[in-house]
């Protein structure tokens, strides 16, 4: 019995199968199609490669033996996996490739599909992946978009086949026609060989007739000759193509690269399967046989060709008749040309979904595999906040913001300058740090006998230090690290008496170089050590970490400081964890920072630009922020197990001074007790973050409790400490996602630098008078005199004005109460039951922080954020004051200087507020009573 797919091979077409898997190859399936139906090609696209790899578990060996050697990004894996499916492929067809001497026996793989528009990545990705592949009989695919037309041109020169995908209309054929010419004279202009140069232009046919037989029945009636178009044009167009095809090979031009051993670029019949059921399921095969062409051809489409297809030369048939249709489409209004530019547009987007949902399969895959190798996530989100979350990150996904995001595209946030702060991306990936030079600087501190280390700085600076101190704790031979970003006297006296200044090293931090607390700190420790050990060693027990050319820099380098860091200008502060911000205290308290980064890398891998929305750790959790702010739940509640406590002050900052801004953003709420679902307002979403080991059986109840009354949570788990730089990460890709979902810049903090502006007045007016202006008090009680708005004008007592002050919160406000005092335990007792007295009465979120620290960290969304906060500020008489060396200024006048300025842009900005100041030396007695009065007036 005669098998008509060997007839088209007589009829000079060759057959060639549009699809590959795992499976097929290893069953023969493909070596049976050669040798029974005279097979010569094979093609594979993302959509092909979804549903080998997407479904099933053919490839989940391989998977895992390439993971088992090193982590990888989902592209990666899949680029693996499918490299050797194309390899085996093009294995099993070097045979027919060899027999034919290079004419045919092709496979053919694709560039990433996001790539359409980008010429000099399409190049980059079709020379790695022909490299890769390494096999003669490989084709790269490359679509015929404009872009892609340059870079073919230049892949033909370098001596790479191309199949050329995404073709609908003859004007895209003839750009990539030209293309190729001008490719082989360029490679023949450089004396290299073209005689084994291949190369196809994949036209597809069924698409056109979907579109346009659309359009012809939604004018049903109209006209008879247009309801004779229907199943027509596709072939028309096709047929044209192939006229333009046989003038071009006759052309002068040609035959000149002919004669030095050129081979024409085929034409290749794509999307021949027939999608209406009311045409012949061969249509598009049997209507399209002639010579030098290419029919790639579903494994159904091939199968009912070999049953009951008809090899007939019919391509070059009823030209004119085929003009016909051509010129009726435009006489009609069909606008074939629109309708090619919309059909490479479409065909685009589809690979674009069809790689989305690949990459995420196999990135799923590989998070399976990881297990507690990556911290986890779980939410549990009211229905219609779960519908909005997927609803943005299925428009996350079709907007390529994994990919934007890593790009540094600005506008995936306002616009603005945001491509010129993304150095945390690269400082992820330990290529802003150096480990050997970190470890040598850690080795010599321990050989001098030093046993700690003071961190003079504020913010991102202090911090995520912190964070890793707290966490990590000190290893074997590490030294203890201290960590000092207050102005107040009583605590930078309180650190001074810890320390035996014969053993300790100094860490100045500051990105910017010129912030006031670290300069001034650091004039006051470099005087005291100088004092106890000489000018000599004084400048050898000094450490910068700042910013290229910086005055700390400068300073630094004048002074002979025993090592300067480099930060990258392009990370902002509170970005800056996984830079040499957070890594050289790292080193120092003794951990090795190769390996922290190493245990780092599964998120940072899980976030990357391949890792679609969906399976993004860092994107699913930004998006879940970003739209519980837009459904009005911006108090993102903070619950974390003893060994990561220390997480939620970084966070605070993370996400404050990131989203808080142009009257919107998040308020993080840290440290307070988790209650029931009662003291609670529709403005909130918790997130437990959960060491493995601190399981508690009553905080996950009450987790429970609030999931089932309607509030959102996320459970975040380490199955270990040394992967909290898993963490850091996942919420830097969130916080600047939810900042693209908010509508805001997530890189300045314009609210910031009003309360320096502020301190820089008072303090250099105190500097020229010897004298802080004061305020007129509302009213003065024993050691409290009260301040406050003019709405708390009237009140007589400081029960009265506390009470009326709490009165002004409404549901969805939140209270602050902001102390500038020494930050210690008996302290932090205060500010929390005052805060635990107001959540339970008034429903609403309450936040707490010591000054001048909650200015570099939350300070940002208290002044620009939503006016929804009502501020009570703590203020005291200095205790025992320090001098500052250099200046005419104390500590204690910075501090109070500080405390007025940020009180005074509270004002300007229409925040409510009362100051409780304690006056005299007494300052645990004065605190304690303002904790009973804000008891008392909410009982």
């Amino acid at each position: 019995m005669s098998n008509p797919l060997k007839q088209l091979t007589e009829q000079g077409q060759a057959v060639w199968l549009d699809f590959v898997s795992r499976e097929f190859l290893a069953k023969g399936e493909l070596q049976k199609l050669i040798e029974r139906d005279g097979l010569t090609g094979v093609t594979s696209n993302p959509s092909i490669f979804e549903k080998a790899m997407g479904h099933g578990s053919d490839y989940d060996a391989s998977l895992e033996a390439f993971l088992e050697k090193a982590d990888a990004e989902p592209v990666d894996v899949y680029e693996h996996l499918a490299i050797e499916d194309i390899q085996q492929a093009a294995d099993i067809l070097r045979p027919v490739y060899d027999r034919l001497e290079g004419r045919d026996g092709y496979v053919s793989l694709e560039v990433s599909p996001y790539l359409a528009l980008d010429t000099r990545a399409t190049l980059e990705e079709a020379r790695r992946l022909w490299q890769a592949v390494d096999r003669p009989n490989l084709m790269v695919k490359v679509p015929g978009t404009p872009e892609g037309a340059v870079a073919i041109r230049k892949l033909i020169e370098e001596g790479i086949n191309v199949n050329v995908t995404l073709l609908f209309d003859r004007n895209a054929y003839m750009a990539v026609a030209e293309a190729y010419i001008a490719g082989l004279e360029a490679r023949l202009h450089r004396g290299e060989d073209i005689s084994r140069l291949a190369s196809v232009a994949s036209f597809f046919i069924s698409r056109v007739d979907g579109v346009l037989d659309k359009l012809i029945d939604e004018r049903k009636g109209e006209d008879a000759e247009l309801g004779g178009l229907r199943g027509k044009v596709a072939i028309a167009n096709a047929k044209l193509a192939y006229q333009d095809y046989q003038r071009l090979v006759q052309s002068p031009r040609w035959k000149v690269l002919e004669a030095k051993g050129a081979r024409p670029q085929r034409l290749l019949w794509a999307s021949t399967g027939s999608k209406d059921p009311a045409y012949p399921d061969t249509l598009y095969v049997d209507q399209l046989i002639g010579p030098d062409t290419v029919n790639t051809m579903p494994p159904k489409t091939m199968d009912a060709f070999r049953d009951h297809g008809t090899a007939a030369p019919m391509l070059s048939t009823d030209i004119e008749a085929a003009q016909r249709v051509v010129d009726a489409t435009a006489r009609f209004g069909l606008d074939l040309d629109g309708v090619a530019k919309r059909l490479v547009k479409d065909g685009a987007r589809q690979f674009e979904d069809a790689a989305d949902a690949l990459l995420g399969a196999v990135g799923q895959k590989r998070i399976d595999f990881l297990g507690e190798r990556l911290n986890t996530a779980d939410y549990r989100l009211p229905d219609a906040l779960n519908e909005a979350v997927e609803k943005r990150l299925d428009e996350a996904r079709r907007e390529g913001w994994s990919r934007r995001l890593w790009q540094g595209d600005a506008s995936l946030w306002t616009g603005r300058d945001e491509d010129q702060w993304v150095g945390w991306l690269a400082a992820a990936q330990g290529r802003q740090a150096d480990p050997k030079a970190l470890a040598a600087l850690a080795e010599a501190a321990r050989q001098e006998g030093l046993d700690t280390v003071v961190l003079l700085g504020m913010g991102g600076s202090s911090l995520g230090p912190e964070v890793l101190a707290n966490t990590l704790g000190t290893a074997p031979g590490g030294l203890k690290l201290k960590v000092l970003d207050s102005t107040d006297p009583a605590q930078i006296a309180a650190l001074e008496e810890q320390l035996d200044l014969h053993r300790t090293l100094f860490l100045v931090s500051s990105k910017s170089g010129s912030t006031l607390e670290p300069e001034i700190l650091r004039a006051y420790f470099h005087k005291a050590v100088e004092q106890a050990l000489g000018a000599e060693t004084a400048q050898r027990r000094f450490v910068a970490i700042t910013d290229p050319g910086s005055k700390l820099e400068a300073s630094a380098t004048a002074e002979g400081y025993r090592a300067i860091f480099q930060g990258d200008p392009h990370i902002g502060g509170r970005y800056s964890v996984l830079s040499v911000f957070g890594m050289v205290p790292l080193a120092l308290l003794g951990h090795s920072v190769a390996d922290f980064f190493q245990v780092t890398q599964p998120m940072v891998l899980a976030c990357s630009p391949s890792a679609p929305p969906a399976i993004n750790p860092g994107i699913r959790l930004g998006v879940v922020l970003g739209e519980a702010v837009r459904a009005g739940r911006d108090k993102v509640t903070l619950i974390a197990s003893p060994g990561v406590a220390s997480l939620g002050a970084w966070l605070e900052q993370l996400l404050a001074e990131s989203t808080g801004k142009q009257g919107k953003g998040i308020i993080p709420v840290d440290l307070e007790p988790l209650g029931e679902p009662a003291v609670y307002g529709a403005d909130r979403v918790f997130v437990s973050l959960v060491l493995a080991g601190e399981e508690d059986a009553e905080r996950d109840r009450r987790l429970q409790a609030l999931a089932a009354a309607g509030h959102p949570v996320v459970d975040i788990r380490l199955a270990r400490a040394e992967l909290i730089g898993q963490e850091f990460f996942r919420w830097e890709v969130a916080t600047e996602v939810a900042g693209a979902v908010i509508g805001i810049n997530p890189f300045d903090q314009p609210d910031v630098e009003a309360s320096k502006i502020k301190t820089r007045a008072l303090t250099d007016g105190y500097e020229r008078e010897g004298r802080l202006a004061g305020d007129e008090p509302l009213l003065e009680e024993g050691t409290l005199a009260l301040f406050g708005d003019a709405d708390l004008q009237g009140q007589d007592t400081a029960r009265a004005a506390i009470r009326a002050h709490l009165a002004r919160l409404q549901p969805g406000d939140y209270l602050a109460v902001l102390a500038y005092l020494e930050r210690n335990a008996v302290h932090e007792e205060a500010l929390s039951a005052m805060r635990d007295s107001i959540r339970d009465s008034k429903r609403v979120a309450t936040v707490g922080g010591f000054g001048p620290r909650f200015l570099h960290s939350t300070g940002q969304a208290y002044k620009g954020g939503p006016n929804s906060g009502v501020f009570i500020q703590i203020t005291a008489d200095a205790q025992n004051d320090l001098e500052i060396p250099g200046r005419s200024l104390s500590f204690g006048v910075v501090e109070a200087a500080q405390a007025k300025g940020d009180l005074e842009v509270l004002a300007e900005r229409g925040r409510r507020y009362l100051r409780v100041h304690i006056k005299g030396g007494d300052i645990d007695a004065g605190l304690q009573q303002i904790v009973e009065l804000v008891e008392a007036a909410v009982a």
